[in-house]
């Protein structure tokens, strides 16, 4: 199989700087801003709109450097409390996948009890950090007509979206999404791929406020 390489433009960037005139903050974001982007670069092999918003929503600087900071507190407490789902931190944000296996039966958008039981610990998370926006994104494999799966799709991503609200999470800090079958991770040509590509994705960023705190140095 032919590999593809791809030149990150913020990891070309700081190896063309000098490490010597920046500051340890810009250090730090420098870094955090290549991380960030390598793994965007890495994360699937198809189209991903919630990583288009995690790294296209990145403001940089001190105040970004400040924000992924604060993300990676986030993100560690999401990992431990729901070692089920993929965790990355991505620029200034944090991108989770789900397995839809993990939360739904097959053709439907019924959460599981075992799902409950860890999207209510996410759920406890996101309140306990509430300055963030939450993108939740439903997603299917080519199985079926592209209109079920786009309908599909559609529910689980309110399926979760509302488990979330009725723990919690405000509502308007929400803004779900429904793809179907058009932006596969891997090819939907054997079982094992077709069943990663059925997920829903969440992607956390910073909302406003979290970029006005960083800006003013306030944010802890």
């Amino acid at each position: 199989m032919k590999k593809n390489f791809v030149v990150v433009p913020a990891l070309l960037a700081i190896l063309l700087v000098d490490c010597k005139t920046l500051n340890n903050t810009q250090k730090g974001t420098a870094a955090g801003v290549a991380v960030g982007a390598t793994a965007g670069a890495l994360i699937g092999h198809g189209k991903s709109s919630v990583l288009d918003a995690l790294i296209g929503g990145a403001i940089g600087g001190g105040a970004g450097y400040l924000i992924g900071r604060h993300m990676d507190k986030q993100a560690e407490e999401i990992k431990q409390a729901v070692p089920d789902a993929q965790v990355t931190r991505v620029g200034e944000g944090i991108n989770m996948t789900f397995n839809s296996g993990l939360l739904f039966k097959i053709n439907s958008s019924v959460l599981s009890e075992e799902a409950k039981v860890n999207l209510e610990k996410l759920a406890g998370i996101f309140v306990k950090y509430p300055q963030t926006t939450i993108l939740i994104e439903g997603h299917t494999d080519n199985t079926g007509t592209p209109e079920y799966n786009m309908e599909l799709s559609r529910k689980r991503a309110y399926s979760v979206g509302d488990f979330l609200t009725a723990k919690g999470v405000s509502a308007s800090r929400m803004n779900m999404k429904w793809y179907g079958e058009t932006q596969p991770k891997y090819p939907n040509d054997n079982d094992a791929d077709r069943a990663l590509n059925r997920r829903v994705e969440v992607g956390i960023l910073a909302n406003d406020q979290m970029k006005q705190d960083a800006q003013q140095e306030k944010l802890n």
